[in-house]
């Protein structure tokens, strides 16, 4: 019998179908990448964030997580600038972050294994990750998951003389209400 008292619990009994939203004030997306030759991390996060959840009867998930790249926000102006240019994000043309999930099977009790694609600066990726499911007050739930994005693999390859890591770490808490 399924621990119903657990968003996996919730899951696995079927008692978390519906729809549900992303509440922005309790969701947060932040980033971290080595630069200076790995000496020091550039961190930084994004301030405009959006989306929803589905999980069907039989405890199928589908979601998406829209990310507005001009939003990023390192406390560095002119390095912003340069990460919304067509360097990084090229946010002029793609001005969404948006990661796509397809599948969220519980992969423990209180942990989600994520499928999906994310897109970034006009490019596409196939994303695997595990999720945390935390229980956050009546009929919420909050995810919380870290990821290590190879940023090449999204077009961002300029770094000088090497001075930049490839991988970029993510950090997403994104809190979850039933609609």
């Amino acid at each position: 019998m399924a621990d119903t008292q657990t968003p996996v619990g919730l899951l696995r009994s079927g008692q978390a179908q519906g729809d549900w939203a992303l509440d922005p004030a309790g969701t947060t997306v932040e980033f971290g990448v080595r630069h200076f030759w790995r000496l020091i991390t550039v961190r930084g996060s994004f301030e405009q964030v959006e989306g929803s959840g589905t999980v069907g009867p039989d405890g199928s998930v589908s979601g998406q997580l829209t990310i507005r790249a001009d939003s990023l926000n390192t406390r560095n102006k002119q390095r912003d600038k340069h990460l919304r240019s067509a360097d990084f994000f090229d946010a002029e043309h793609h001005p969404d972050a948006v990661l796509t999930v397809t599948s969220a099977a519980p992969a423990g009790d209180d942990e989600l294994t994520v499928a999906g694609t994310l897109a970034i600066a006009g490019h596409t990726q196939p994303v695997t990750f595990t999720a945390r499911a935390e229980p956050d007050g009546e009929g919420a739930v909050t995810l919380r998951a870290e990821l290590t994005l190879d940023r090449t693999a999204f077009g961002m390859t300029w770094g000088p003389l090497g001075m930049t890591a490839a991988e970029a770490a993510v950090t997403v808490k994104a809190r979850f209400t039933r609609v």
